[in-house]
């Protein structure tokens, strides 16, 4: 997989923040030596989030988040503030850029102490130094630059890369359940929900964890994995489902053979599968008239019976008995006010890193919510949640 390639999950976020017309989207292009954001003497000409994945040397593949100005005004300013700082519950590191001639305003303190609250890694980027000469002197997290004139550019990337998370790709999907060698039978259905021509991206990381780990992995549809099982003439070490299936595949499937699904891969994957275990058994304390949360990391579009919109309601009537409301997010949408919901159900979040998973985690503790998985729900759901998770250590 090429850099280009690295999916956007498996990215270093870097976030631009500050005031309008500090010269955030200046910065951006300079650093990336391109015109990714348009660059204008009028306030407020971002207005929404700008993402754009590169590769940016020495960092590697990162995405570049241009965000509107923090102190944008009236109702839609509102909006436009608040998308910018649901950034920085993804971001991996934050540059406050600020205008070098009106120098820092309260916006850009309370910013920076949100970057501590959150724990971000940030530099405060003093821009247009070509229009003045400032006295205030560099820090370890305080840079001064020119986006015009290209001074200090080099320094500010180098400093940037200094601040990489280089662990991010260590954790393993599945590679550190498997031993080199180990068979692993991935079960993909292709219905009218499959892409065309394509896997979907969390069945594509886990064949190349696979692969990484020297394992073999085995792909078949739903409708072949009995005859495929019967016809290796050795044991898989686990089957992988698509959680939709589960059913299906836990019946095809000898006891003896780890089950598991992609859901709940990812869930472990993005550091919170025993929380989303415990909370699954929150189903069992809904109530009629209670709300019910179903989210997903990513839009798509919807079929006639989608997973999220239709299938798991439809599952949850079923096995509750309850007249349930339900709701609905996807992709960067997610409340910050969780209070009217009973239970969230929230899809792998392949497509979120880990941070901004983390982040929604967080939110549904600290407001007492119980949140958990699809994979984790559904095999709740058909009576084998025990089994799913058995390959796990941890259960």
């Amino acid at each position: 997989m090429g850099l280009n390639d690295t999916p956007s999950a498996n990215r270093i976020y870097i976030g631009f923040f500050g005031m309008r017309n500090s010269g955030k989207s200046s910065i951006v292009n300079a650093l990336t030596g391109q015109d990714l954001a348009i660059v204008s003497d009028v306030k407020g000409t971002t207005t929404d989030p700008i993402y754009k994945s590169m590769e940016l040397a020495p960092l590697g593949p990162v995405m570049i988040i241009d965000t509107p100005g923090i102190d944008d005004e009236g109702e839609l300013g509102k909006q436009r503030v608040k998308k910018a700082l649901q950034v920085l519950n993804k971001t991996h590191i934050a540059i406050l850029v600020i205008d070098a001639v009106c120098g820092m305003k309260k916006e850009d303190e309370d910013l920076i102490e949100l970057f501590r609250k959150k724990q971000i890694d940030y530099i405060v980027v003093y821009n247009k130094l070509d229009l003045i000469e400032l006295e205030e002197a560099e820090t370890d997290n305080r840079f001064l630059v020119s986006a015009k004139t290209g001074y200090k550019i080099e320094e500010l990337k180098t400093k940037i890369a200094s601040l990489v998370i280089t662990d991010l790709s260590d954790k393993k999907i599945v590679g550190d359940l498997i031993k080199p060698s180990d068979f692993v039978v991935l079960v993909t259905p292709i219905d009218e929900a499959a892409p065309k021509g394509r896997l979907i991206l969390a069945q594509q990381q886990t064949i190349r964890d696979i692969l990484d780990a020297n394992g073999t992995a085995i792909v078949v549809k739903d409708t072949e994995l009995k005859d495929t099982l019967m016809n290796l003439k050795k044991k898989p070490r686990l089957v992988i489902t698509d959680s939709q299936v589960f059913s299906k595949v836990a019946i095809d499937t000898p006891e003896d053979i780890y089950l598991t699904s992609f859901s709940i891969l990812f869930a472990r994957y993005k550091g919170n599968l025993e929380g989303v275990v415990k909370s699954v058994y929150a189903l069992d304390t809904l109530k009629d008239g209670d709300t019910v949360l179903i989210s997903e990391g990513c839009t798509h579009h919807r079929q006639c019976d989608d997973i999220g919109t239709v299938k798991l309601p439809r599952w949850i009537k079923d096995y509750t008995k309850k007249q349930v409301n339900f709701k609905f997010t996807s992709a960067r949408e997610f409340p910050d006010d969780l209070s009217e919901y009973k239970l969230i159900v929230h899809c792998g979040g392949c497509m979120l890193n880990e941070r901004e998973m983390n982040y929604r985690q967080k939110c549904a503790r600290d407001q007492q919510v119980p949140i958990t998985n699809y994979g984790i729900l559904i095999s709740y759901l058909q009576g084998i949640l025990k089994r799913s998770i058995a390959v796990f250590d941890q259960f």
